[in-house]
């Protein structure tokens, strides 16, 4: 039971993601905002969500994982209920800001519940049914994009009424717990060291996650635009990524239980890279369009819970929470470079160098797996 409401939870995180990139790009585009600015005020979202991991590991350990995940669905709620009502650049930065910081909680908090309550035997398949969920609120969100047709506050009351009953949920159905507290006096910092030092390879597919999730949501409906997509196609091309991920996410977490988590991730990068690198190919070919971002997305939409069940095996048991922080911190790292990068090469007309670039970075990954030799638990 436990287990379905934090499922339910990272479908709300997911949602509230995959709408607000796209519609509030959209918005701006249509506002003349350059893309390249664009693309900054896409990144504070997960500026915020940067600096949320930083605080995280010692919040969670002070308030137990209800109340975070609570706090950061109230802060999201009420985040969205003022987008409608505080127009302009400058107000959408900070209230995203604020979404990034919400947003992060709740991942933080959800995501290493699931990982401590998860036997290892049934690791990949229980983080890929997490990150399909995950993935089913982010292919979701983009829909929302549909209902700007009805208005510009009726996606983001939309979302609200949904981060309301969630958060109801969560407050009536979950109990208080706590993560067990770290022996040995370790310090943070040395923690985190030694996370990078034992699990490197399985902690760089969250940034590259990261980067592929923000990138596409906050510069793919420019590029569309730009190429001649209406809005209601881009709405309906975006989600085909997660739908593929969706699809993948948990064939993935199985074969990887069975066959080895870092084959997996380096077929997928590969897989998924090539993909990528294809895709400014197609142009303004719809068909085509969706079928390489479904792959795309198919292969690459399980790099974070695939990358986090491999630390897992990696890693001893007190340093999961560390890796967990470093996890969230890549991912938000990968998340604001990548919206910026994306729009400096829209502002000089570069628009496939954006898929290009993911994908050569996908496939670096790939074949970086070659120099990786885990060392046993200790």
């Amino acid at each position: 039971m436990h287990y379905l409401i934090l499922i339910t939870v990272i479908v709300s995180a997911g949602l509230s993601q995959g709408l607000l990139l796209p519609v509030l790009s959209i918005l701006l585009e249509q506002q003349g905002v350059s893309s390249s600015l664009n693309g900054l005020n896409a990144a504070s979202l997960y500026i915020g969500s940067f600096a949320m991991t930083l605080i995280a590991e010692r919040l969670l350990g002070a308030i137990g994982f209800k109340k975070l995940i609570a706090s950061g669905l109230s802060l999201v709620l009420i985040c969205l209920l003022l987008f409608p009502v505080l127009s302009g650049i400058k107000v959408w930065f900070i209230l995203r800001l604020l979404v990034g910081v919400g947003d992060s909680a709740i991942n933080y908090a959800a995501q290493l519940w699931v990982l401590l309550m998860t036997p290892p035997e049934h690791r990949g398949r229980n983080l890929s049914l997490y990150g399909m969920s995950y993935g089913l609120g982010f292919s979701l969100g983009p829909v929302g994009i549909s209902l700007l047709r009805f208005g510009q506050s009726v996606p983001f009351i939309v979302l609200a009424f949904l981060f309301l009953l969630v958060l109801v949920l969560t407050a009536t159905k979950l109990p208080h717990s706590r993560p067990d507290k770290v022996e040995g006096g370790e310090g943070q910092a040395k923690r985190f060291g030694r996370s990078y030092s034992l699990a490197w390879y399985a902690l760089i597919p969250a940034l590259l996650y990261g980067y592929m999730e923000a990138t596409l949501n906050s510069n793919f409906p420019v590029y569309g635009l730009r190429i001649g997509y209406s809005e209601n196609q881009i709405a309906a091309l975006l989600p085909f990524a997660g739908i593929g991920g969706l699809l993948l996410q948990l064939p993935l977490g199985l074969w990887s239980d069975r066959f080895g988590r870092k084959k997996i991730l380096m077929l997928s990068g590969v897989v998924g890279g090539l993909a990528f690198t294809l895709l400014p190919l197609a142009k303004d070919n719809f068909s085509l369009t969706f079928l390489l971002l479904m792959f795309a997305g198919g292969f690459v939409g399980s790099f974070f819970s695939l990358g986090l069940a491999y630390a897992a095996d990696i890693l001893p048991r007190n340093l999961l929470p560390a890796a967990n922080v470093v996890s969230s911190f890549h991912y938000s790292a990968g998340s604001i470079v990548g919206p910026g990068i994306g729009g400096l090469l829209l502002e000089y007309g570069w628009g496939g160098g954006v898929f290009g670039l993911m994908g050569v970075l996908y496939i670096m990954f790939g074949l970086m797996g070659l120099l990786f030799s885990p060392r046993l638990k200790i």
